[in-house]
């Protein structure tokens, strides 16, 4: 198990238009689980599907965002597959044009020791979320595509797999959390795949990224069936929006027992994004994991599972909103976290 000690880290996406000042908030607020920043106000190259569509077949960028061109597929499915058996990670690295924070954040890392760091958190954007964002020359999202959702299940491991590769030498232990959005709405006739589908193709993404010194996080801001996530051995860290759907959540006790019992982590998203207003406080979103706590412990889960591993982030990236609401919500979870460790 991570002993993460009510540690706080970040989601992904700021709404920062520089990469330093994006990074002065990660350090300042996350200083033992710093993570890069997606900028997706700086280029719309930031964006969670265009930022991991380098050197993926058939997918491109214009300025009306990603689109698949099938022109040179059986080529470009060829080149593809050449590069993943030859387990060449450096051919889906993503640039600075897609990813300024990154690289900023590799600077950084290169210029200071920052001995408070325990973990560096990376990022990539799910399979079914990336796959859903872009349609085939049909009309049909890729997710629909039996070829190709296999290609971007392979690409986004690779594209994960570079940044553990890059990150490692700073010689800390690495989190690489999934985004999936999309899966919010899993159950629904929003999202017409079934769980055998969500649970294989999440298990085969897993296991190719998995490592001892790597821990793998996924994030769903939404209302889902959150067994398709504890279902998956190779998930380490469960990230969900506690401020909006913990009652729904701890609906899955009896799923969430055996991930903890496991070794998996709950990450608690309670600090609100778009609700955010600055009345909410420390107090106020502490007696919101307490209760939380106390529906899964009158399901049989152990209060000290649910303490040893406990992480706290925002429900959701910040990308969207204003600077000023964003250094408040960070703001917000360094306090929560703060008040956590003082009082419990």
């Amino acid at each position: 198990m991570i002993k993460a000690r009510v540690l706080p880290t970040g989601i992904g996406s700021l709404p920062c238009v520089d990469a330093n000042q994006a990074l002065d908030l990660v350090f300042k607020y996350c200083p033992q689980v710093p993570f890069w920043p997606q900028l997706p106000k700086r280029d719309p190259r930031e964006g969670m599907v265009a930022q991991f569509s380098e050197n993926l077949p058939c997918i491109r960028m214009s300025r009306n965002g990603v689109f698949f061109d099938p022109q040179r597929k059986e080529n470009e499915l060829e080149v593809f597959y050449a590069h993943i058996i030859e387990n060449d990670t450096d051919h889906f690295k993503i640039t600075p044009d897609f990813a300024r924070g990154l690289h900023s954040f590799y600077e950084r890392l290169e210029k200071s020791d920052y001995p408070d760091i325990e973990f560096i958190k990376c990022h990539v954007t799910g399979p079914f979320t990336f796959a859903a964002g872009i349609q085939d020359e049909a009309g049909k999202a890729l997710l629909h595509d039996t070829v190709f959702m296999q290609a971007i299940t392979k690409g986004l491991g690779m594209k994960a797999l570079w940044q553990i590769k890059t990150f490692r030498k700073f010689g800390k232990k690495i989190i690489l959390f999934f985004d999936e959005p999309y899966l919010g709405c899993f159950g629904s006739g929003f999202t017409p795949i079934t769980r055998e589908t969500v649970v294989s193709v999440l298990e085969e993404f897993t296991a190719a990224i998995r490592s001892e010194d790597v821990y793998i996080g996924v994030h769903c801001c939404g209302n889902t069936d959150w067994s398709i996530f504890t279902d998956v051995p190779g998930i380490d860290i469960i990230n969900f929006d506690a401020f909006s759907y913990q009652d729904k959540f701890v609906l899955y006790a009896d799923d969430l027992k055996g991930f903890l019992q496991r070794g998996g982590i709950i990450c608690w998203g309670v600090v609100p994004t778009q609700e955010f207003d600055g009345s909410q406080t420390p107090e106020l979103l502490v007696e919101r994991i307490e209760e939380g706590f106390k529906r899964l412990i009158a399901h049989g889960v152990k209060r000290e599972l649910l303490t040893e591993g406990l992480m706290l982030s925002p429900a959701c990236g910040l990308g969207t909103l204003d600077a000023a609401k964003a250094k408040g919500i960070f703001k917000l979870l360094s306090q929560t976290s703060e008040f956590i460790k003082k009082h419990f």
